[in-house]
């Protein structure tokens, strides 16, 4: 097939836009492979159950949580489909798993007797790209690092009685699969977003009311207040330090032999995963 047959094929499917890797995808006659199409990264229309990204989400059944982060909020409404924030790209995500010993010193040895303590999953680091090309991803993007401000806090001040004084919520962590992460209860220590020099910004409204400008010496400022107005950068970096957190009950239910069939991953629908 001569190059100018696959231009014209890739004009005809991208609507009249050459795209250079749909070209080559389209000359090595893999364009529509199935797993090509669903491994693109995007910000929404992933609904289905094969959503493979990394993700944090307020655990279903935790309506106490939901009703006050994402309910009749109009900053985190795009996160409400997928109860929480996502990574659109795939993401780098450090994890470590420990057997601590106790190095025993006796009289006259060589070595020291080692005396199992303990097992653990030490803090898992998530990093990743966050791109906006368009009002809505800008709004998605406010949204996650809003969502994130809130998560790493507790519930203080004028909060209703039955909520005041508890920590910031457990979150869930899911992503890459079934035997990866599946409702891996895991709480926010710290999240960093990296606002980048020499990047582009896109506005967004978190209302659909039209902004009024004043003129002469208020020039620049908008006149109603109680709208809000938000400049997403085009590509920023996203890292979230999580760690695995499990109840006294919830450990109860480990066995080292259904851990290691796949048994304990949280592929049920009230399970949780141990990692």
């Amino acid at each position: 097939m001569a190059f100018g047959d696959i231009g014209k094929i890739v004009k005809n499917v991208g609507g009249g836009i050459f795209n250079r890797t749909l070209g080559r995808l389209t000359g090595a006659g893999i364009s529509t492979d199935s797993r090509i199409v669903q491994a693109r990264a995007k910000w929404s229309g992933r609904s289905d159950k094969t959503d493979w990204r990394v993700r944090l989400q307020i655990p279903n059944g935790a309506d106490a949580v939901y009703n006050s982060i994402l309910a009749n909020n109009e900053l985190l409404a795009p996160l409400v489909p997928s109860r929480g924030i996502f990574w659109p790209l795939t993401p780098a995500v450090v994890i470590q798993h420990s057997a601590n010993y106790n190095p025993l010193a006796q009289t006259h040895a060589n070595y020291p007797f080692q005396a199992y303590q303990n097992s653990q999953v030490d803090s898992m680091n998530i990093i990743g790209e966050f791109p906006v090309q368009n009002s809505d991803d800008a709004k998605h993007w406010v949204a996650t690092v809003n969502f994130l401000r809130t998560i790493t806090k507790m519930y203080f001040g004028k909060e209703q009685q039955s909520l005041k004084g508890n920590p910031p919520p457990i979150m869930h962590m899911s992503g890459y699969g079934d035997h990866m992460f599946s409702k891996v209860p895991v709480i926010v220590n710290t999240f960093n977003v990296e606002l980048r020099p020499g990047i582009d910004y896109i506005s967004t409204k978190q209302s659909n009311t039209e902004y009024k400008q004043l003129t002469g010496a208020d020039a620049g400022e908008f006149l109603n207040s109680s709208e809000s107005q938000t400049w997403a950068p085009t590509l920023s970096n996203i890292s979230v330090l999580v760690t695995p957190i499990y109840s006294r009950e919830s450990i109860k239910d480990f066995s080292l032999t259904e851990f290691a069939r796949g048994d304990l991953s949280g592929k049920g629908t009230d399970e949780i995963g141990f990692i």
